[in-house]
């Protein structure tokens, strides 16, 4: 299928992970793909997964610097006269300590990145669409958004914020036609994850990785990938304000420690 074909996406924390993944699949479905990470190896290695002759903008930058948003904004228009897809994928995830011992430089820094990194491509690209009467934006949550123990104190709490941003831009774009969603992976392997799936792997513990969701499995990118691209398309046209779980059931039931093996 080519249902990006002639359309522009921007998608950060493009470098790794479900950003590559869902960047290499808006250009297999014939988008012109503007890149965004802090890591440029990352950015070079998504470029080269994408089909020959794919058009791209590649940028360097931190997604809670509102000076760059909004110049990266101004450059995509002014290459491609366009916008169509916002893919705010940008997160990290910080440390596990209980509530009594957070520090506040750590919460900042995960909702500058997490929370107001969204918030900041949203209100410069959401103009653009509101002008031509048409686009979709898909955030990046999480089900630890959803329910408590599947990050920490303060991922969790960034992510709770993504989701309700989600439903309150939705209700300030629909009006013009541009519906903005958002999807919550469960556990799926990626950079963020890693120390998670390396630690379970040193004590062997691997095949414990998603046992507590329905299917019995954890995630694979392509997997939310494949979620992010239904949002953004023609085909979810009457879909607006809504945080997806992606998540193999996990947030399907009571999921307490010991109710499945």
């Amino acid at each position: 299928m080519k249902r990006f074909e002639g359309r522009v996406a921007i998608v950060t924390g493009a470098g790794s992970g479900i950003g590559q993944a869902t960047s290499v699949r808006l250009a297999q479905e014939g988008a012109r793909v503007v890149l965004v990470d802090r890591s440029e190896a990352g950015l070079v290695g998504t470029e080269s997964l994408m089909p020959e002759g794919t058009a791209t903008v590649r940028r360097v930058m931190d997604v809670a610097d509102e000076a760059a948003a909004a110049s990266l904004v101004a450059e995509v228009v002014e290459t491609f006269g366009q916008i169509d897809v916002l893919c705010n994928n940008a997160g990290i995830a910080g440390s596990h300590p209980p509530v009594t011992e957070q520090q506040v430089d750590e919460w900042r820094r995960i909702l500058d990145v997490n929370l107001i990194g969204t918030l900041l491509f949203t209100k410069h690209v959401a103009p653009h669409m509101q002008g031509r009467q048409r686009g979709a934006i898909v955030n990046t949550a999480s089900v630890a958004g959803i329910r408590s123990g599947a990050g920490g104190n303060a991922y969790s709490a960034s992510k709770a914020a993504v989701i309700n941003l989600t439903q309150t831009a939705a209700c300030d774009l629909g009006g013009d036609n541009v519906r903005v969603n958002a999807v919550c992976p469960g556990l799926v392997e990626t950079g963020m994850t890693e120390k998670i799936f390396d630690y379970a792997r040193a004590q062997e513990k691997a095949h414990k990785l998603g046992s507590r969701c329905e299917l019995r499995r954890y995630g694979v990118p392509e997997e939310i990938a494949a979620a992010i691209l239904f949002l953004a398309s023609d085909d979810a046209s009457y879909i607006t304000g809504q945080a997806l779980p992606v998540d193999g059931g996990n947030t399907a039931s009571l999921n307490l420690p010991g109710m499945k093996v």
